[in-house]
């Protein structure tokens, strides 16, 4: 099929706007120009009024699926990401059963050929004993490494174990940067509380510093490709700054941006995650680091889970066994909560939202959450709005505002922690691959993206 997006604010690498026309033909963008003849498309588009961007490139999800579907699955999920702005994504390995082989790594790519309306990758976990699967499986964007917040086969918090990890081959690392013994400690002396502000007391700090530090040790050890995972600290991000070599990115979350410690007492289960939100100082040396480049792009951490999991009833109404507070807001013990939050629907909205208030550019919000990630885990021909490149784009609205609508939401688990905050930037039409994926309001159920290449 052949598009052809007329009279809108184009994006174009050089981080300029040119007001103009775009034709998409077989996929790929074919012509970028002031006027293209609108009989040259099947299919034309009025963008007038509109910003054109590629479409965003989450690289940190968790869909649930295999074995976690009444969480989330990846066809619910690959919607929520057409309804916001996300044309690819990133998968991590924490299914049922975890994706620790070649055999899971295949059934995962074969999932998502079958359900997913937008472009995958998906990450090989590391255990103790899958040091060759870890070198051999293809395709993959890289090896994620639970250094905290995890149990099972997946948690690797001993120096020796993930020094054989870093030792061995090439490919990218990606870590949770937590310090699992910290964590434990401390949970052992807070236990009993149902504060849920706790939760960022007892994985602090300083958990998150131990870790970033061995990471960065080993990478620069074995000159190894590291990548940082949803870094969430002030004193992270100036270690980084003072010590990053060129082989390290990191990222951040939008909710570390944007929320911190005193939405626990807002929104209860629904703040919590991990690793934890933090201060307001956090916050704000964060986003210096991101404006900076010590931090290199965003992800969500999409992380559902049920209403019931989280403690809140669908009616809101309070669970007879759980405490409220003068909000009504729920409170159950820190421990007994799933730690997650969904995003794909609202990252691309809360960044051009702030972009708005002149928190940063638009094109930064672009290279951000498009074109680092594309250079980061080497994705040819996306990230970027290119002649010759794939048709991977988004039209969005930054006049009009809106509030995040729990029954608008298109992810399973039907709840956002940004519920209510009225936001610009919403995605008016989604394209991937050149086909119109999400559009009035609805997604085309018939579009499948495709496997993502790495370098």
């Amino acid at each position: 099929m052949s598009v052809l997006i007329r009279q809108s604010q184009i994006l174009l690498p050089n981080g300029e706007f040119f007001l103009g026309d775009l034709l998409v033909e077989h996929g790929k963008i074919a012509a970028i120009a002031a006027q293209i003849p609108r009989d040259r498309a099947e299919t034309v588009i009025e963008g007038e009024g509109l910003t054109l961007l590629p479409g965003a490139i989450d690289p940190q999800v968790h869909f649930r699926e295999p074995g976690l579907e009444h969480k989330e699955d990846l066809f619910t999920a690959s919607c929520a990401c057409a309804k916001g702005g996300v044309t690819s994504f990133l998968e991590m390995p924490n299914t049922r059963p975890l994706t620790i082989s070649q055999a899971a790594l295949n059934d995962k790519l074969d999932r998502a050929a079958q359900k997913c309306v937008v472009n995958y990758g998906f990450f090989i976990g590391a255990t103790a004993n899958n040091l060759t699967e870890l070198l051999e499986a293809h395709p993959t964007c890289g090896i994620k490494i639970f250094m905290g917040s995890m149990h099972g086969d997946l948690l690797i918090d001993q120096e020796e174990l993930l020094e054989k990890i870093f030792a061995n081959g090439s490919r990218l690392i990606a870590v949770h940067a937590e310090d699992q013994a910290r964590i434990a400690q401390r949970r052992q002396e807070f236990a009993g509380s149902k504060d849920p502000a706790l939760h960022s007391i007892i994985q602090d700090n300083q958990a998150a510093l131990n870790a970033t530090q061995l990471a960065v040790k080993l990478s620069k050890k074995y000159q190894r490709r590291l990548h940082i995972l949803h870094m969430s600290t002030g004193e992270e991000a100036e270690f980084l700054r003072q010590d990053k070599p060129a082989w390290v990115t990191a990222e951040v979350t939008p909710q570390h941006l944007l929320l911190n410690i005193s939405a626990y007492e807002k929104i209860g289960s629904f703040a919590q995650m991990n690793p934890p939100l933090r201060s307001p100082r956090d916050q704000e040396i964060l986003w210096q680091a991101l404006l900076d480049g010590v931090i290199d792009f965003i992800a969500t951490d999409h992380a559902p889970h049920t209403l019931a999991e989280k403690g809140q009833a669908s009616d809101r109404d309070l669970t007879a066994s759980s405490e409220k507070s003068s909000e009504g807001t729920v409170f159950l013990e820190p421990a007994t909560v799933p730690s997650g939050m969904p995003g794909v629907e609202t990252s691309m909205p809360l960044m051009l939202t702030e972009a708005m208030k002149g928190r940063c550019t638009v094109a930064q919000v672009s290279r951000w959450m498009s074109g680092n990630v594309a250079k980061a885990y080497k994705i040819p021909h996306k990230g970027e709005i290119r002649e010759g490149w794939d048709a991977d784009l988004v039209l969005v609205d930054l006049k009009t505002y809106r509030p995040v609508l729990r029954e608008e939401l298109l992810t399973k688990c039907g709840w956002s922690s940004f519920e209510g905050w009225n936001l610009t930037g919403w995605a008016v039409t989604t394209l991937v691959n050149g086909q119109v994926v999400f559009a009035n309001g609805k997604v085309n159920t018939e579009v499948r993206g495709q496997a993502l290449q790495f370098g």
